[in-house]
């Protein structure tokens, strides 16, 4: 199928992780399939127009802008709509046909505080003691108890969901202590399991894992065995998530971890359709008809009982009451100017649940020498973090930080509590409407000339956030849309106009918008810098 694009036209969709070429114009020459692929993030069989145009499919597709036109490509039919002539007009229309909101949240903890995770700080050296101290210093430091995530290695082995017996002597008193400390624990799992392991061998005799039947070439003892999928962490086996049985297996392990230990939800990683695509593997088979999109989105489907959850992967997921972060980033200032384009698509696809990478990036390598850290980069990063529906930290302030810089993130902390009621109805109005929580200038403020303006977002309707994404900066060009915009200062700026804005380091710029009937004629531009070249 091909369709011209119109003129003034911008794309949005298919793969969040693609966001920072979004939006697609007529001028574009971009291409990607999601057959087989989530891109390390959330994807959507979906694109959208900001002239209220849509595509849908309930299958993967290839798309590719070339030559002015959209071209489709996939062996199923598209629904191509136009309900209206707005951005927000096609999100509305296919949202409510395609992937229609729940009329629930994820827990309303996620929401709250600014969450913590022990990845950075403990890699693959996961142990009671050191998780128990990071949460000592979290208090100490001054931030708010919340959310605790526990993430990999602490269990045995993957698919074997018990604590690992030598580095934890005790974890249910160490939950017990963490709950007295005022925190929500939650546990990383993913579907692997380990080949070596009793519950590899359970599995498989139940049907439960993905097999390989590589038929008369090899040895009748070796056909019809579980398949052995490499990915990041080594060659597993992988629940098919097709099979009640390992539905019920898997629900019964985390029954176990809540009871025996009262963990309150589940890290779900690990669920990317490119590991588990069948064009990949010949010979997969599985208990139902299925492919890596299918099981990962089944993947997704399963985490929905769980109230404290978190998504990094997700396919055909728009709607459903669950935490989308982004994927892993490096500890660059290029990776963190990914990070608003990447939200703005999350919520353009369906997921309004949104979470930033861990602040300061979450690649581990990078947090391993005080050398390599860039404390800059990590306030820029806890800022632009801040107004996120959730923001989540894993490197520790405290330890990656001096003492002015540590301040500067427990400032963006303390932000996000205190917009915490704000984000919580717009999480409300989200589970009701499936509207983004965090929007596209365009979305709200349509044929302004707008779409193009990836480096802000809005808040709702009448925040206006535009962090410092640039090394050195104290000051940006801001792009304020029809209105009036009062600042934290109470000083109040007109739009539409673009204006250089101070912001040192100890500042995030942003903006609520007011009625005029309310600023009594108290116009001011004061707090633009009168700067004109440089546009830092």
């Amino acid at each position: 199928m091909k369709l011209q694009i119109l003129p003034d036209e911008t794309w949005w969709g298919g793969a969040v992780s693609d966001a920072p070429e979004m939006p697609y114009t007529e001028a574009s020459h971009f291409s990607r399939s999601l057959i087989g692929s989530t891109r390390g993030n959330q994807a959507q069989p979906f694109l959208l127009s900001n002239l209220g145009r849509y595509i849908y499919s309930d299958e993967p597709f290839g798309f590719e802008f070339l030559g002015g036109n959209l071209h489709l490509s996939g062996p199923q039919e598209f629904t191509v709509e136009h309900p209206g002539h707005t951005l927000q007009a096609a999100f509305v229309a296919a949202q409510a046909r395609h992937f229609p909101a729940s009329g629930q949240i994820p827990h309303a903890s996620l929401f709250r505080q600014a969450q913590f995770n022990t990845w950075i700080e403990l890699t693959y050296h996961h142990n009671q003691k050191d998780i128990e101290a990071y949460a000592q210093a979290i208090l100490a430091k001054g931030y708010s108890p919340g959310i605790l995530m526990i993430d990999d290695t602490w269990q045995e082995a993957y698919g074997v969901w018990r604590f690992h017996a030598g580095r934890f002597p005790d974890p249910k008193g160490m939950l017990q202590r963490l709950h007295a400390m005022g925190f929500q624990v939650m546990l990383w799992v993913v579907p692997y399991v380990s080949p070596d392991s009793a519950e590899y061998r359970e599995l498989a005799t139940q049907g439960a894992l993905i097999v390989e039947d590589r038929g008369a070439e090899v040895a009748p003892c070796f056909r019809n065995k579980p398949a052995l999928f490499r990915w990041w962490n080594g060659v597993s086996a992988l629940l098919d998530l097709t099979h009640p049985s390992a539905l019920r297996w898997l629900k019964a392990e985390l029954a176990r971890l809540e009871t025996d230990y009262g963990i309150d939800g589940f890290k779900f990683d690990a669920g990317d359709a490119d590991a588990m695509e069948h064009s990949l593997w010949p010979n997969l088979k599985y208990h139902l008809p299925s492919n890596g999109n299918d099981q990962s989105e089944r993947f997704a489907q399963f985490g929905v009982q769980y109230p404290l959850n978190e998504y990094r992967a997700c396919w055909k997921a728009g709607g459903l009451p669950l935490a989308q972060r982004l994927k892993d980033k490096d500890h660059t200032w290029d990776a963190l100017r990914t990070l608003l384009p990447s939200g703005l698509a999350q919520g353009l696809m369906g997921y309004p649940f949104t979470c930033p990478d861990m602040i300061g990036g979450g690649e581990y390598r990078s947090f391993e020498s005080a050398e390599s850290i860039d404390q800059e980069l990590v306030v820029r990063s806890a800022q632009a973090s801040a107004l996120f529906p959730m923001m989540q930290f894993s490197a520790a302030p405290w330890r990656v930080l001096d003492e002015e810089h540590q301040a500067y993130c427990l400032s963006a902390a303390q932000l996000h509590a205190d917009f915490s009621d704000e984000i919580l109805a717009l999480a409300a109005n989200a589970a009701r409407t499936g509207e983004p929580i965090l929007r596209h200038l365009e979305y709200v403020f349509p044929r302004q000339g707008l779409a193009s303006v990836s480096d802000q977002f809005l808040l709702g309707d009448n925040v206006l956030v535009a962090p410092v994404l640039t090394a050195g900066a104290t000051g940006r060009t801001v792009v304020f849309p029809l209105g009036k915009w009062r600042d934290v200062d109470g000083e109040v700026i007109e739009g539409p106009c673009k204006l250089m804005i101070a912001a040192p380091l100890a500042r995030l710029p942003w903006f609520r918008r007011v009625c005029p009937a309310t600023v009594a004629g108290q116009t001011s531009t004061a707090t633009a810098m009168n700067v004109k070249t440089d546009e830092r």
